[in-house]
């Protein structure tokens, strides 16, 4: 008998042990219902810091581009220049071609009316082509009233029926516009 009661002693002491345990679990890591109400202290939000705009390094004829990053975020200037010069080749090869539907979507409705009349009245030369483009310069850019302009100073050589001889060099400053919060790539011309 004397060994039956160790082992009672034995659970009762183990028992003890693990209420014990679970007692410290408890109170190092407290009760989870799943209904607990979540606790908000009046600085809980983190402060919002209002990013800076990085400005990159601007060759001399970019500078005006300075106004814009200043404005908008996530501006990039490369960009635009890449699409405002594929953009001058298509609006003059369609212009050329008097392809208005592809004018249509690139160009405002005053452009396009002007675009139009010159087809119309034959100003327009289907066998005149692109030789070479640069961008001379930005002649301004502005971010205000929910819109970027930009101003852009083209220089163009064309030549016809891929005549070297024909070459035309041309100087034209085109105004290109998009909404601020627009997150599409796509500029209209809205002056020329």
């Amino acid at each position: 008998m004397v060994y039956g009661d160790l082992q009672f002693f034995d659970i009762i002491v183990f028992a003890a042990i693990a209420v014990f345990i679970i007692y410290r679990l408890r109170s190092v890591l407290g009760k989870r219902t799943g209904f607990q109400k979540t606790i908000v202290t009046e600085n809980s939000e983190k402060p919002k810091i209002k990013e800076e705009n990085t400005i990159p390094s601007l060759k001399e004829n970019e500078q005006k581009f300075e106004l814009v990053y200043k404005k908008v975020q996530n501006f990039d200037h490369k960009a635009f220049l890449d699409g405002a010069k594929k953009a001058f080749e298509i609006i003059i090869t369609a212009f050329n071609n008097g392809d208005k539907k592809t004018l249509k979507s690139l160009v405002s409705k005053d452009v396009y009316t002007a675009f139009v009349s010159a087809i119309d009245s034959g100003s327009n030369n289907p066998n005149s082509q692109f030789y070479s483009l640069v961008v001379d310069s930005i002649e301004d850019a502005k971010a205000e009233n929910g819109k970027i302009t930009i101003s852009v100073r083209f220089i163009s050589e064309q030549m016809i029926d891929n005549k070297e001889d024909s070459i035309v060099k041309n100087q034209d400053v085109w105004v290109f516009e998009k909404p601020i919060k627009s997150s599409s790539p796509a500029w209209i011309l809205i002056s020329t």
